[in-house]
């Protein structure tokens, strides 16, 4: 967890300070180094990173890695940036050049947004012509932060990267063929469903008319997909509240007492939202664990949730798809401060 906050900190500054940076050396100070540190590299200690990295080349000498990181006195990853506006796919070369001349097994390309990792699966000594690693670390998902947490200076394993890096590289590239596939298929591909969902010849316009079924095809299952693991997501929600309910009716009343700084905190989230919604429409329900706010009374739309009676007050917000996201506050005034969350909460509910 403490990795995943981390890498979410660093996505959060990149995403504030980008339009501020406006060179190759900015970028590495604002945005590399600190993704080094977060792996647990010293960047200040000249045994573990070292900036401006000799490699060597033959005869031509004093060509420099931007940084490598070192591991018992060995090379394990040498890195090579660029400002986070140049694109990295015109930059790899220089990159395949150093890795050949050192003993590292991994070479990362990086603008300090894009990363990519790679090694050599297909050449001993030789790196790799695409990465097995690649993400945006402003869109980071849950299985790339375990991939990343691998090169993590306590973590560490070349044996273990390499064996995962084959697994990785491949199923990303079948990932982008079937992405290819679906947004522009190839005929071949359409062939496959032809051939065995019709028992005629396949002529010119039979081919045409089954381009456009497949396209079709998978569309709707890709969007029936979705839909399911909506509505899944959405049931276990609502099982979830209803046992919340029960538990609640069930309790003994006498230990739900609501304070009075709940009906401040309520008050202070009607002045928000009448500007939207009449005050009938906006209603709190109290529980053992929090102040409920809810749109018209109605469980699936919570509009936030009070944790006033502990030792840290807390508000609950909820996004788009009904994340609950805490935020910290020092009194119920600072309520006021998430007034375009609230709101920007009611015009979910009402663009339904």
């Amino acid at each position: 967890m403490e990795l995943h906050s981390q890498l979410k900190g660093l996505s959060e500054k990149i995403e504030q300070l980008k339009d501020k940076i406006e060179t190759e050396e900015a970028t590495k100070n604002a945005f590399i180094m600190p993704f080094i540190n977060i792996l647990g590299y010293d960047i200040f200690n000249p045994t573990e990173v070292i900036p401006e990295f000799t490699a060597d080349l033959g005869l031509k000498k004093g060509e420099k890695v931007d940084y490598a990181i070192f591991q018992n006195e060995n090379p394990i990853l040498i890195i090579e940036c660029k400002n986070w506006k140049q694109d990295l796919n015109i930059h790899n070369s220089q990159l395949f050049r150093y890795f050949h001349v050192t003993k590292t097994r991994f070479a990362l390309l990086t603008n300090g947004i894009i990363y990519k990792f790679y090694t050599d699966l297909d050449e001993t000594n030789k790196m790799d012509e695409k990465p097995f690693l690649e993400f945006d670390i402003t869109k980071l998902k849950e299985n790339t932060i375990k991939e990343i947490e691998k090169f993590h200076k306590s973590k560490f394993n070349v044996s273990q990267i390499v064996d995962n890096a084959s697994n990785l590289k491949y199923t990303r590239e079948v990932k982008s063929l079937i992405d290819e596939e679906i947004t522009n298929p190839t005929q071949e591909f359409i062939k496959l469903f032809a051939n065995r969902a019709y028992g005629g010849r396949l002529t010119a316009k039979i081919m045409e008319e089954f381009t456009e079924i497949v396209n079709k095809a998978f569309n709707q299952i890709i969007s029936e997909k979705v839909n399911d693991r909506l509505n899944s997501a959405l049931n276990k929600e609502q099982e979830k509240q209803q046992a919340e309910e029960e538990v609640i009716e069930e309790s003994p009343k006498s230990k739900i007492e609501t304070t009075e700084e709940e009906i401040e905190g309520y008050q202070i989230v009607v002045a928000i939202l009448r500007r939207k919604l009449p005050k009938a429409r906006i209603v709190y329900r109290d529980t053992q664990s929090y102040f409920g706010i809810l749109l018209d009374d109605n469980n699936r739309k919570p509009i936030c949730r009070l944790h006033l009676n502990g030792g840290i007050k807390y508000i609950s917000l909820f996004d788009q798809d009904k994340n609950e996201l805490k935020e910290k506050i020092e009194t119920i005034d600072d309520i006021y401060n998430f007034e375009n969350q609230l709101l920007n909460t009611i015009d979910n509910y009402i663009n339904e």
